[in-house]
């Protein structure tokens, strides 16, 4: 795809007037983020959990959140009910998942994300917990 076809469909999708398309283009990474990481569009996010005892939101050890690097949840490919707090812990990782997508470094070998959800758990006050490994996953074309 053309390079000036690519910004006109992003800015559409983005909803940006012109002006605020200037001040996105100011930011060199921003450009690059756009030009530069295809990868964006052919992977997605999974949040799988590992642990899970108590959880109010009866999430289990398999369940998955399938999301955009965008952040985007794919509502058809994740539980009808999902726990915010879950979530707030995924997004934790996310930053380091951009910048290995743009950097072009493998977003799976370089760490393992596992993330817990805020809850402390029955045996600290709360009332349960849940633990997720995140990563990333090629979509398969």
């Amino acid at each position: 795809m053309e390079i000036q076809e690519l910004w006109k469909r992003f800015q559409s999708h983005m909803g940006y007037t012109d002006a605020e398309m200037e001040v996105f283009r100011s930011d060199p990474l921003k450009v690059k983020m756009v030009t530069e990481t295809p990868e964006f569009v052919k992977c997605r996010v999974i949040a799988e959990v590992t642990e899970s005892h108590g959880c109010h939101a009866q999430h289990q050890v398999g369940d998955r959140f399938v999301m955009t690097p965008g952040g985007m949840l794919l509502t058809e490919e994740n539980p009808k009910g999902i726990c915010v707090s879950a979530l707030a812990a995924v997004n934790k990782v996310m930053p380091a998942i951009y910048e290995r997508l743009i950097s072009k470094s493998d977003p799976n070998f370089e760490r393992v994300d596992i993330v817990d959800c805020p809850d402390v758990g029955l045996d600290k006050g709360g009332w349960g917990k849940i633990f997720m490994k995140v990563y990333v996953e090629k979509i398969q074309s």
